[in-house]
């Protein structure tokens, strides 16, 4: 999720949920911009009749087009979009790690700082594409409570970061495509079968499995990080964090393409820094950090959050939104490493048992849209 913690990946993981074949600058529709026609080889340009279609490029034509005629086409690098899945997940977990390890800073304060980093990263992208900072009017509504509920996820879940175990919370959050396609039944009319139930029991077994609570596991719960009241307190918090990323994703879909993606990216970032400014306000929480290494800890989680969001979205540029579902799961893997490594924390069977239920639920889910998308693309060949 959901930038996919919380708000750090609910835009590129809604990307994940369509068909992300189409090469960037070429989407379906009446504006889409078309390839246009090369001079063979050997033919002059100017009144030349015979032309191939130049598919190198987002249609530009040579010798604007990345490569000239005649030279042959380089071959896709194999598994570099998994790759930066992997990368992006190493970058993500390594931001929640840091944000494990700063002291006396408020989760909601940490989250401004986030926005803060967002706001910088999209604004040249706005103002380079022109797309005004308002979005349609018939839109507009549904941008804010993206940006509503895209920056209460994150919030919540960098709460749940600071009150529960790594490994836990980040497992929990692995539940957002389960929830999605449950909104996306009730919302949107979707399909939801079956092995979609099957899969919502599953990740519903991992999140019991992980939160253990006492009417099912006795009252004396081990394994936990602190009090057994923040354990539950972080619980409800990843869980409600993991609904709110999902609801943005079925907002996301709702809006389609209508609206550019570095637009609904603003709206995050703004309500999530005026949201963020108005709780530490009431809360009476903003402090800058004593410590050098805490303020330094704040800036590395804004650029790894960003990092992290970049690769994903690079990764689902060039490969099936299926394998990168899947590979996502890679976040739990670091996570079990890096709380055992760094934060000295060894995870029980409980939350290994948890662990297993989500990620075979997150991959079950991930594994059927990709051959429904893939059986959708034969058809439409066909």
């Amino acid at each position: 999720m959901v930038l996919g913690q919380g708000g750090e990946g609910d835009a590129a993981a809604a990307a994940g949920e369509q068909e992300p074949e189409v090469p960037p600058g070429r989407e379906d529709g009446p504006d889409a911009v078309q390839p246009r026609l090369c001079p063979a080889p050997g033919v002059e340009a100017a009144g030349a009749e015979e032309r191939r279609a130049c598919g190198c490029c987002s249609g530009m034509s040579w010798p604007f087009c990345c490569e000239a005629p005649g030279t042959k086409k380089k071959a896709k690098c194999p598994g570099l979009g998994l790759f930066y899945t992997i990368l992006s997940a190493f970058l993500f977990s390594v931001a929640s790690l840091l944000l494990k390890k700063i002291e006396d800073v408020h989760s909601v304060e940490v989250s401004a700082f986030r926005c803060v980093f967002q706001m910088a990263f999209v604004l040249p992208g706005l103002i380079y594409y022109k797309t005004g900072f308002l979005g349609p009017k018939g839109k507009r509504i549904f941008l804010f409570f993206r940006g509503f509920l895209g920056s209460t996820a994150m919030v919540l879940l960098y709460y749940a970061y600071q009150v529960m175990p790594l490994a836990d919370a980040t497992v929990i959050t692995f539940t957002s495509p389960v929830f999605t396609s449950l909104l996306a039944w009730i919302f949107l009319k979707e399909k939801y079968s079956l092995w979609d139930l099957l899969f919502t029991l599953f990740a519903v077994t991992g999140v019991i499995l992980i939160a253990r609570p006492p009417f099912l596991f006795g009252s004396r719960v081990t394994g936990i990080e602190g009090s057994y009241s923040d354990h539950l307190k972080g619980t409800i918090a990843a869980i409600a964090s993991t609904l709110s990323a999902a609801s943005t994703i079925v907002i996301l879909r709702k809006v389609g393409k209508s609206v550019h993606y570095f637009l609904s990216i603003w709206y995050y970032a703004v309500i999530g820094l005026v949201g963020c400014l108005i709780a530490l306000f009431v809360l009476n929480e903003w402090r800058l950090p004593h410590c050098g290494r805490d303020r330094v800890f704040l800036i590395l989680i804004g650029l790894l959050g960003l990092g992290g969001q970049i690769f994903l979205t690079k990764a689902l540029q060039i490969e099936k939104a299926g394998p990168v579902s899947i590979m996502r799961t890679m976040d739990v893997v670091f996570a079990f490493i890096l709380q055992v490594l760094f934060l000295n924390h060894l995870p029980t069977w409980w939350t290994v048992g948890g662990a297993l239920c989500v990620v075979a639920s997150s991959s079950g889910t991930a594994i059927r849209k990709w051959r429904h998308s893939v059986k959708k693309a034969k058809q439409r060949a066909i």
